[in-house]
């Protein structure tokens, strides 16, 4: 089955990817350290951006509610280079991002939710995931070089440094969204909400690093690339490390990053933009791995500074993806399939969901 083989082949393959990118990072940290490149030549992007993504287990086979069952997250990116100077200053002075970056702010609000398998027993379940909800709002800086290579930087990549403010517990209002819905689409009513973790802030720092020209080829018209990232999360709420790589194909491939998703699920970009104007539409398949090694995750550990439902978590975990991205003119619409191994011990296989983003640019 898919599901009990897929811990073997990720660490295979995030074996491969840590290596690649491992080095690759290595090798810019240290050319960056001699070296600051000009500022980029490029005309900056003046487009704004929007997405909306929802991410739910309803668009799995079984479509049953549990474990991470729904979220939710809105997202806007500014043009290049528009924000004030002293923000754009800032961001020039991180020592990790591209010297030769355009920048960009990011905004985003969202909310997650999290339940056991058998959400219709309203008795505490100590050998199931913990009832959890997570509203947050997040602030980011992103740096990206576009597809130029120079002396300082040989792939093009972008850095993100992203932070983000939320609240745990029933403050995050996930019980009264889940019951408003199931009621509004004739679900089960979902009755063991009494037992959500207890009201807590989170607070968390993300940096990420993706390469976007580490691979990329033309044959006949169709396009090919592949894009490793490494980042981290440091926080009361999640603390963890990833790495990864994502694999494209199309025609006309847009300069992004993959289609955006849900933390702590690998990383795509709330932008993109069309390589050609010469064509109305074009897209692309996409596939990806990722790893994470958890140290901390309130949703399974429990709160931080209360007694509340907790179970005792796996420390890595594994994410493969695969999906379509059709863009039309200033529009991207995309579906993505998400399988994750077992997030906690006990758990009799990993899990399924699907994710639908649309992006606009205007």
């Amino acid at each position: 089955m898919i599901m009990a083989d897929l811990n073997r082949s990720l660490l295979a393959t995030l074996c491969a990817s840590a290596f690649l990118a491992g080095g690759m990072t290595t090798a810019a940290f240290a050319q960056e350290n001699t070296a600051r490149g000009p500022q980029s030549q490029r005309t900056p992007d003046d487009k704004w951006g929007l997405s909306v993504t929802v991410e739910n287990d309803m668009f799995t086979p079984n479509g049953s509610d549990q474990h991470y069952t729904n979220g939710v997250r809105f997202a806007a990116i500014s043009p290049e280079d528009s924000a004030p100077d002293t923000v754009l200053n800032v961001a020039k002075a991180i020592p990790f991002f591209a010297s030769n970056g355009r920048i960009r702010t990011s905004y985003a609000f969202g909310q997650n939710m999290y339940t056991p398998k058998d959400i219709k027993i309203a008795e505490p379940q100590p050998d199931e995931r913990p009832w959890a909800g997570w509203l947050y709002g997040s602030v980011g800086l992103l740096s990206d070089t576009g597809l130029e290579r120079s002396s300082s930087d040989d792939y093009a990549r972008i850095d993100t440094l992203e932070l983000t403010l939320g609240v745990i517990g029933p403050a995050s209002l996930a019980d009264k969204t889940q019951t408003f819905v199931h009621k509004v689409v004739d679900s089960p009513e979902p009755q063991g909400w009494d037992n959500q973790l207890k009201n807590e802030p989170a607070l968390g720092l993300a940096y990420e690093r993706k390469y976007r020209s580490w691979f990329q080829e033309d044959y006949l018209g169709i396009e090919f690339d592949a894009t490793p990232h490494a980042g981290f999360n440091l926080g009361n709420a999640f603390t963890n490390a990833e790495i990864g790589a994502m694999f494209r194909i199309g025609h006309d491939l847009p300069a992004d990053y993959g289609p955006p998703r849900i933390r702590p699920s690998m990383p795509g970009t709330d932008f993109f933009k069309p390589d050609t104007d010469d064509f109305p539409f074009s897209g692309y398949l996409f596939a990806g791995v990722s790893g994470r090694w958890v140290l901390r995750d309130i949703t399974l550990d429990g709160n931080t500074f209360a007694d509340s439902a907790s179970i005792d978590k796996e420390p890595l975990i594994g994410d493969l993806q695969i999906g379509a991205a059709l863009i039309i003119g200033q529009t991207r619409l995309s579906y993505t399939h998400v399988y994750r191994t077992r997030e906690f011990e006990g758990q009799g296989s990993g899990d399924q969901f699907g994710a639908i983003s649309l992006s606009m640019r205007f």
